[in-house]
């Protein structure tokens, strides 16, 4: 028997049954479009059934994915001056020559320096000397961090401003945050751009196993004074969510130039509306038409700027209040985004609805409560 050529079939097959899993998963979401946002048109045994389904299916094949390389082409890898020691379709193992990095061995063998997580975590406890060697997977497994012992979620972070003799709930204590992104690095979380999560949750990428996101709402001239330079330290990057009507208000508000240099050090930013208005709310005596132009006002106008201001696509909003209804995330749609997000507690796996993300509020200021919301993984072992 030609095992070669059974393993690659059923890792055709596999993927197969993965993308179809997702698309089962996913057709809640388009239930829930259609009827209603509140409607809970699946219960969790559906989630079951369905992933115990793939678990079955698992148990008789090999854990593989989808193949990623240097060059565009499945399975191969440009030629350097010192070849790998070994090489197949599905990993690489190479000698380190003594001044590489993971990044710089992701951006070689990967095609993105970004994936350099790929490397750290298949290469626990390596050093990079001259000499060792390393293994440098070339296909991403638990694709949408569907496993054989459940799938992964993504936590959200949410904050306001910082500063220490605020009495605001919104308002963290820079040393508290500092802490938490201390605790992050020390423990192994990766914090991702919020962009990351698209492809995930059309189950065409994998994520590091502990992966966070960041976010900062309304555009606070603390995020550029005291957040900004912490998570320079730590290495860690975050999504800012601004709104129209503040940004440029002078001692209060970051500046657009601010958020230009947050950008071009690796921060996202998003809309927040135009006026930071709760959108499932009429104004008195508002008719239902005048109510939705000035809703699409806030989201398109918003969108507009923001693009304009940094040179982007804006693909994600957030709600203000955590507010929304069917007819905000309607327009959201029609808008432009591809990403909006509540605050709603809990984590994001990969069949979540990406225009009604869950964030967590860090309204409690010490660690403990920080370290409860990093819930990254929903157990489910059928073995």
């Amino acid at each position: 028997m030609d095992f070669n050529l059974l393993s690659d079939e059923n890792a055709r097959i596999q993927n197969h049954s993965l993308k179809s899993i997702a698309i089962i998963v996913r057709a809640r979401f388009n239930m829930e479009k259609r009827f209603g946002v509140h409607r809970k048109s699946i219960s969790e045994g559906i989630i079951f059934v369905v992933i115990s389904l793939f678990l079955l299916f698992l148990s008789s094949c090999v854990t593989t994915g989808i193949a990623t390389d240097s060059v565009g082409t499945k399975g191969t890898v440009k030629q350097h001056a010192k070849p790998p020691a070994f090489q197949s379709k599905d990993y690489i193992l190479y000698e380190l020559e003594g001044d590489e990095t993971p990044e710089s061995l992701a951006r070689r063998f990967l095609g993105d320096p970004k994936k350099r997580w790929i490397i750290e975590e298949n290469n626990e406890g390596v050093r990079y000397i001259k000499g060792q060697l390393i293994v440098i997977p070339l296909k991403e497994d638990a694709m949408g961090g569907l496993t054989v012992n459940g799938y992964q979620k993504i936590p959200i972070f949410t904050y306001h401003r910082f500063g220490e003799k605020r009495k605001s709930k919104l308002c963290h204590p820079a040393h508290v945050f500092e802490e938490q992104m201390a605790y992050l690095k020390e423990n192994g979380y990766r914090v991702i751009p919020l962009s990351d999560l698209i492809a995930f949750m059309q189950f065409r990428a994998a994520l590091p196993k502990k992966a966070v996101v960041i976010t900062i709402d309304d555009g606070y001239r603390s995020v550029y004074d005291i957040a900004f330079p912490i998570l320079k330290k730590y290495g860690f990057t975050a999504t800012l969510f601004v709104y129209m009507d503040f940004i440029g208000i002078p001692g209060s508000s970051v500046t657009w130039g601010e958020l230009n240099e947050m950008k071009s050090s690796g921060f996202e930013v998003g809309s927040h509306t135009l006026s930071h208005c709760n959108l499932t709310k009429k104004l008195k005596d508002e008719s239902e038409e005048a109510y939705i132009e000035r809703i699409k006002k806030e989201l398109v106008l918003s969108k507009q700027i923001i693009d304009k201001k940094l040179h982007q696509d804006t693909i994600a909003i957030a709600f203000p209040y955590g507010a929304y209804n069917q007819k905000v995330l309607d327009l959201c749609e029609k808008a432009g985004y591809k990403l909006g997000l509540s605050v709603k507690r809990g984590g994001n796996p990969f069949f979540a609805n990406p225009l009604s993300l869950k964030r967590s509020q860090l309204l409690s200021r010490d660690l403990d409560y920080f370290i409860k919301n990093l819930d990254t993984f929903y157990d489910l072992s059928l073995r």
